[in-house]
């Protein structure tokens, strides 16, 4: 655990009984970023897992990097056949939304990781989000997994709503607004508050 992670541990704990239950029973966060995935390849990455397993996303990338013997370039995207890509398990709507990438990393639309880093979360939602086929909650695993934020709340995953609902012992999960609301007290650690809600007990 770093030393940010046992900080915002200690924070959450004092905030919140029920948190400080769960960080108990869990043990060590272990959140990482990737500290040199560009956000073109985080985004495609992204989009494989979109609505699936994770087994099922990695099923596909492995295809999908096999096709192209690495991780493809923007420009090997946007010149693969529609039916290869499909091979590859990715649906038709998904192909639409890796060759947009792919155009808005050459566009400049998709910023560089240098870039990225100077911008703030609220300024890269709003910018990916243009991609068609992307929506917030790519975006905020962009923020947490690759970049590093701190203090993201992916108030519409179901895996956050439910833990948050087995949390506090709710008969409903809470909505994407509600989450927001609820979340606001464990800033600047929402990041840290997520990856323990969706280790809940079942």
């Amino acid at each position: 655990m770093t030393a940010n992670h046992s900080q915002a541990c200690a924070f959450l704990s004092q905030l919140d009984a029920d948190l400080a239950q769960l960080i108990a029973l869990v043990g060590t966060c272990t959140l990482a970023s990737n500290d040199t995935q560009e956000p073109y390849e985080a985004l495609m990455r992204a989009v494989a897992y979109q609505q699936l397993h994770p087994k099922a996303g990695d099923a596909i990338l492995a295809k999908f990097t096999a096709y192209f013997g690495a991780f493809p370039s923007p420009q090997e995207v946007i010149h693969a056949p529609f039916d290869d890509l499909r091979a590859c398990g990715f649906s038709g709507r998904k192909i639409v939304t890796l060759k947009g990438i792919a155009e808005g990393a050459l566009s400049g639309l998709v910023p560089t990781r240098a870039e990225a880093n100077t911008m703030t979360d609220e300024a890269l939602i709003a910018r990916l989000v243009k991609l068609k086929g992307i929506g917030q909650w790519t975006v905020k695993m962009l923020l947490m997994f690759t970049l590093g934020r701190m203090d993201i709340m992916p108030a519409d995953d179901f895996g956050v709503q439910q833990g948050y609902k087995r949390l506090k012992s709710l008969d409903i999960a809470p909505k994407r607004k509600e989450m927001l609301e609820m979340s606001k007290v464990w800033s600047p650690y929402r990041s840290i508050a997520s990856w323990y809600l969706w280790r809940v007990p079942k």
